[in-house]
């Protein structure tokens, strides 16, 4: 990117910058919310939208001078019902959390009962932590997977929805590698007289792209994300079905927010665009494929791949049997510039802070133009890094071919 104006306005932020674009293009980024935006996705977000304040929705504004604002956000609506296949998107949510906050703050009274996966079992933070508003707010009870199989075992989540009976069922999680059955989870919903909402900020990409099941059409309500399969910029929304549009649309604005992010929200209809192309399913169905060709490379060099595998975007490698932390792990990487990070796995007996698992993931590395040979090839460094009497040493062998690798599969542009 050309920062001239910022290198005269600011020069420290400039040299900052440059400094993270160097970053980016040297190193192997294995983080699985993470992605490569593109340039026509970064200029509209960079753009004079960040200018304007739209408070409100397309022709119910209530500052002046927004028909061009409210072109561009109707732009982004249409697109993201056509993607999706939705009845209704609210595409002003400046993250996933908030997104998820919109649908409680919707539909549930404080004290309300949500059923949701386990952030110890790969759920999220949004998804009842105690730290967090849902844990604050709601009475949370968590759903896992079966010690056996490390799969959601559907038919002992029907039993604990019938005895719990709750207000809301979430399913979706930031670190579970399996495909979401969103109709059984429907299926369980009604049995139990609750709502489902599922959060899929991991996955959208994937669903776009018919590479995972799409919740829009079973689910009362779909969060999601821009920024990670999808490859768009930072940014929520949320699908509904068309009877809670209107619930939605209110508790987003004034709810919880004031004025949107327009020059985001024009972002995010740059997303909604490319991820209807051919050339977007060709790289959402190699995503998945990289991942399960670093999941067999793993599994064939005596890693413990949790759940046996992967449908999705995301492993989770358990590294107990080899005598290793996950910190440890992303640290011995991280110098060699593989860039991946530490994860609890389920029914984990080490703390958070220095889990037994890394959780890997191919969005960046695929829109490098990686293929299954490139992926298994960077799982072989990762298992001389870890392998290695001195994986700090190795790290550094290591880090001249990774160097060369990055040059032969540049950032995109």
């Amino acid at each position: 990117m050309n920062f001239d104006a910022l290198k005269r306005d600011d020069p420290a932020l400039a040299e900052l910058l440059a400094n993270e674009q160097r970053r980016q293009a040297e190193t192997i980024d294995l983080i699985a919310s993470e992605n490569f935006c593109p340039r026509s996705i970064r200029q509209a977000v960079g753009s004079v939208l960040t200018d304007k304040y739209a408070e409100g929705y397309p022709a119910h504004r209530w500052y002046g001078g927004c028909a061009v604002i409210d072109a561009v956000e109707q732009l982004a609506i249409e697109r993201g019902r056509r993607l999706f296949g939705a009845e209704h998107i609210n595409v002003q949510p400046h993250s996933g959390s908030q997104a998820n906050m919109a649908v409680y703050f919707a539909v549930l009274e404080p004290g309300a009962t949500i059923l949701s996966m386990d952030l110890a079992h790969g759920g999220h933070l949004t998804h009842g932590k105690k730290a967090n508003f849902s844990g604050r707010l709601y009475r949370i009870e968590h759903y896992g997977v079966s010690p056996e199989t490390e799969q959601i075992d559907y038919d002992a989540l029907a039993r604990q929805a019938r005895r719990v009976r709750p207000h809301l069922i979430i399913g979706g999680a930031s670190a579970y590698p399996r495909a979401i059955d969103c109709a059984r989870l429907a299926e369980i919903a009604r049995g139990s007289g609750a709502r489902l909402l599922v959060d899929m900020a991991h996955f959208a990409g994937l669903v776009a792209a018919g590479q995972h099941p799409d919740p829009a059409p079973v689910a009362d309500f779909v969060t999601g994300t821009t920024h990670k399969t999808l490859r768009g910029p930072r940014g929520g929304f949320v699908i509904c079905k068309s009877e809670y549009a209107k619930t939605i649309d209110h508790a987003v604005f004034p709810g919880l927010q004031g004025g949107p992010l327009m020059h985001v929200i024009a972002g995010k209809a740059a997303a909604f665009q490319l991820a209807m192309t051919e050339a977007f399913r060709r790289y959402q169905a190699q995503v998945v494929a990289n991942a399960r060709a670093m999941a067999d490379e793993l599994a064939s060099l005596g890693y413990r791949i949790v759940s046996g595998g992967t449908d999705t975007h995301l492993l989770l490698v358990d590294l107990s049997p080899k005598g290793l932390a996950g910190a440890q792990a992303q640290a011995w990487l991280g110098r060699a510039g593989i860039v991946a990070n530490k994860n609890a796995i389920p029914f984990d007996s080490r703390p958070p802070v220095d889990p037994s698992g890394i959780r890997l993931g191919t969005p960046s590395v695929t829109a490098r133009g990686a293929r299954e040979a490139d992926v298994r090839r960077i799982v072989r460094w990762i298992h001389r890094i870890l392998a290695a009497g001195d994986p700090p040493a190795e790290a550094d062998a290591v880090r001249p071919e990774v160097l060369d690798f990055c040059r032969t599969l540049p950032v995109p542009d």
